[in-house]
């Protein structure tokens, strides 16, 4: 499950020292290659969610399967590709491909809770949470690093052997699903397809508009709002939608998980990759050197995992996170290309403490409040929202680094992400549920506490108790 849930990130993160090279190699501008971005996020953010909805019928392990084959299948196809438009191709393959593990994951610990009575797995969700933050923010150095050694094709290369070592070891030890009563087809015939189809559509209108957000492409916002609005009625009205939003209009807390998930992740893929081209094309370093210099990002995300990670509240780790982060965002206003080298390491030794703390705090929140029965389409939009800021971030660079990566550009963009990072800590601030999240509901019983769980659909109850009591390691509560 942890290496399955690190491809997605590795891919994301490996790219952002090789965007020059690549645009070097093909002849292609900075507009021209940032398609390699956004194939792989839109692909992404639409694949996560209706894969998850997969996993949910058939199960964790064909869809977990078929998904990392397809890792091997676009890590051929971008090594090999003669031009710019089929390396975008087989970033939009990996973008689908790598959707399903994270899901089927989610799904699989959700079941095994279930089967086995015990209680959230916080160890397990620390190390999936663990393994995406910090192989994130590795792939810089990695990037950098295999780019030295062979070129940027290597970065495409290595997803041949990832897949195999998935395919492997999940065909040896996933659990086969059960068998679908009636057979494949009537699972299937259940299955919303015009509702994934309408979310589609919308969320593609949508994140080309956050491309080049300009005059020109309102209409793009229209679609995104008019087919949006057809989506919402028909899931509002479906017996068994694709997303049920009945369920999310009524789950506050989930929905502000979402919300926290998209502005921690612009913030974090913004300062990825514009800090990383500014040190290219700014400060005039290499691929290698960039990366290396990003190592300490890397490091301090895996020691804040390290030690927190096994503690299932999740309140203090976004409020240290939210705050961390707007310092480490607000130092880029005082950054210029004669900083020293010790300076630009600090900075990103201080984003890496929130990179290791929201991340998992919002997976254990997602895991504590949302519906059981759609755990893996439900971890999917949490994901789709994480691509979603990416997508936003990406756009962010784009904007304020029209003519390349120059120190204004990248204070234009420090502005940007100060006011993120603020508007993340106002939400953490403003969310009265997250205090209760890891923490044991007085004396009731594990029944008793499933039961609620499952008569609320994992909305807040009113009257819940305030969490007080110890905190349960690997407990959080649902809410």
């Amino acid at each position: 499950m942890v290496l399955g849930s690190v491809l997605n990130p590795v891919n994301s993160s490996m790219l952002a020292v090789a965007l020059i090279p690549i645009g070097r190699a093909f002849d292609a501008s900075p507009a021209q290659t940032a398609w390699l971005v956004t194939g792989l996020y839109l692909a992404t953010a639409i694949g996560q969610p209706v894969i998850g909805r997969l996993v949910d019928a058939f199960g964790a392990r064909p869809l977990y399967l078929a998904g990392t084959a397809l890792v091997g299948v676009a890590g051929v196809v971008g090594a090999l590709a003669p031009g710019l438009g089929v390396l975008v191709l087989s970033r939009v393959l990996l973008g689908f491909g790598t959707s399903a593990a994270f899901p089927a994951s989610m799904a699989l610990l959700r079941a095994e809770s279930d089967r086995t009575g015990l209680t959230s797995p916080a160890g397990v969700l620390a190390a999936l949470s663990a393994s995406a933050q910090v192989i994130s923010v590795v792939g810089p150095t990695l990037g950098g690093l295999l780019i030295g050694l062979g070129g940027w094709q290597l970065i495409f290369t290595i997803n041949v052997p990832l897949s195999v070592a998935c395919l492997v070891l999940g065909m040896l030890w996933l659990p086969r699903p059960p068998r679908t009563a009636g057979g494949v087809g009537p699972a299937l015939r259940k299955i919303d397809l015009p509702g994934i189809a309408l979310f589609a559509v919308t969320l593609t209108a949508f994140m080309f508009f956050l491309m080049r957000p300009r005059v020109g492409s309102w209409y793009l916002l229209a679609v995104a709002a008019v087919v949006g609005t057809v989506f919402a009625v028909r899931e509002l009205r479906s017996g068994d939608p694709f997303i049920d939003l009945r369920v999310l209009r009524g789950n506050g807390p989930l929905l502000a998980t979402y919300l926290r998930q998209f502005l921690a992740f612009t913030t974090s893929y913004a300062f990825l990759y514009g800090y990383t081209q500014w040190l290219e094309e700014g400060r005039g370093l290499s691929s290698t050197s960039a990366g290396l210099l990003l190592l300490p990002l890397s490091l301090a995300a895996i020691g804040v995992t390290a030690l927190t990670g096994r503690n299932p509240e999740v309140h203090r780790k976004l409020l240290v996170g939210s705050v961390v982060q707007v310092a480490g965002v607000s130092a880029l206003l005082f950054v210029h290309v004669s900083s020293p080298v010790w300076v630009l390491i600090a900075i990103g030794a201080v984003i890496g403490v929130p990179q290791g703390l929201t991340g998992l705090a919002n997976q254990n929140a997602l895991y504590a409040q949302a519906d059981p029965e759609r755990m893996g389409s439900s971890a999917g939009l949490l994901r789709t929202f994480m691509y979603l800021g990416a997508l936003a971030a990406s756009a962010a660079n784009a904007a304020v680094f029209p003519h390349g990566a120059t120190t204004t550009g990248l204070h234009r963009m420090a502005w940007l992400l100060v006011a993120t990072a603020v508007l993340f800590l106002v939400t953490t601030l403003a969310d009265r549920s997250l205090p209760h999240i890891g923490r044991a509901e007085g004396n009731a019983s594990p029944a008793n506490k499933a039961s609620a769980g499952k008569t609320s659909g994992g909305r807040a109850s009113e009257e819940d108790p305030p969490g007080g009591g110890d905190v349960t390691a690997g407990e959080p509560t649902r809410h």
